[in-house]
């Protein structure tokens, strides 16, 4: 006769596992974030010639373009008005460039998803910051060409740069994390994307000035200021653009809104709370990412 082992029963509540710390996780592990933005970075240049020199070329050419057929063929009356598009070109690019791949980031990195145990919001975050990295010989060209055109920079105009740059990495990266999400389910959704972002050169006075929207419509004018990133590209203009006219200080009281400021810190709070809504609707869905991707 054999004794049989009397199973043990633990009378104990079941918890659940501990949350995921989500985006705190993510610089938390700052050495896998660096490694997959090299590994984006060089995949975007492997098998060129010029590599990373085209990162120069590119917005060259759209500034000479922007120079010639507005400046001189289609004169819009705006002095400098290349620096002004390329000002506001800089900014949405670089959310349009966060918000397209951070879309489609999840699924273009589906081996990667679903054999390492990493925080998946490190995808879209690795978009932005790759976005930002390319946004850097832009801005080098930019600062060159202002500074042969005797502008000079100001605490007020670098403050709010620094302030525009904030706004669209938090905006395009709270973005960036609720399409990403709804990408894996519904593979249309970065088509989508790729059509909504076709209308923020139209939603933001890149290619005409802010005081064509004022002229158009009064007093409402106020509520295109509740764009975001309208209120980034004009703190971009008025950081570099403004200081390349001949005479800034009437630019500024005619083509920069007043309380411009107020404006931006609002936009700031709401690319905050879009983050914070993004990280939320990410954490609802993330497990149930594997899955969809098989």
């Amino acid at each position: 006769m054999t004794d049989q082992a009397t199973p043990r029963v633990i009378d104990a509540p079941l918890s659940s596992p501990a949350p995921a710390a989500g985006l705190l996780e993510v610089f938390r592990r700052r050495y896998l974030l660096k490694l997959l933005v090299r590994r984006e970075i060089s995949a975007r240049y492997q098998g060129s010639v010029l590599g990373f020199l085209w990162s120069y070329i590119n917005p060259l050419s759209q500034l000479f373009i922007f120079w010639f057929v507005m400046g001189k063929i289609m004169d819009r009356g705006t002095e400098n008005f290349a620096i002004h598009v390329f000002c506001g070109l800089v900014v949405v690019h670089f959310f349009v460039e966060t918000f397209n791949a951070g879309t489609r980031s999840i699924v273009r990195n589906k081996a990667l998803v679903r054999k390492m145990a990493m925080p998946r919001e490190m995808f879209p975050v690795a978009s932005m910051l790759v976005s930002l990295y390319h946004m850097g010989p832009q801005l080098l060209i930019m600062v060159l060409i202002c500074v042969g055109m005797g502008w000079t920079p100001t605490v007020t105009g670098m403050a709010g740069f620094v302030l525009a740059i904030a706004i669209v990495m938090l905006l395009g990266t709270a973005l960036a994390l609720m399409f990403a999400c709804a990408n894996v389910f519904f593979r249309d959704v970065g088509s989508f994307v790729t059509i909504l972002t076709n209308f923020v050169r139209f939603g933001v006075p890149m290619i005409y000035p802010f005081t064509m929207v004022e002229e158009r419509f009064g007093d409402m004018a106020r509520f295109y200021l509740f764009n975001p990133i309208a209120d980034a590209v004009l703190l971009v203009q008025q950081a570099f653009w403004v200081g390349t006219t001949k005479h800034p200080d009437d630019v500024q009281a005619h083509h920069i809104p007043d309380h411009l400021f107020a404006y931006s810190f609002l936009a700031l709070g709401i690319s905050i709370v879009a983050l914070v809504i993004g990280q939320v609707v990410f954490s609802r869905l993330e497990n149930r990412i594997p899955e969809r991707l098989s």
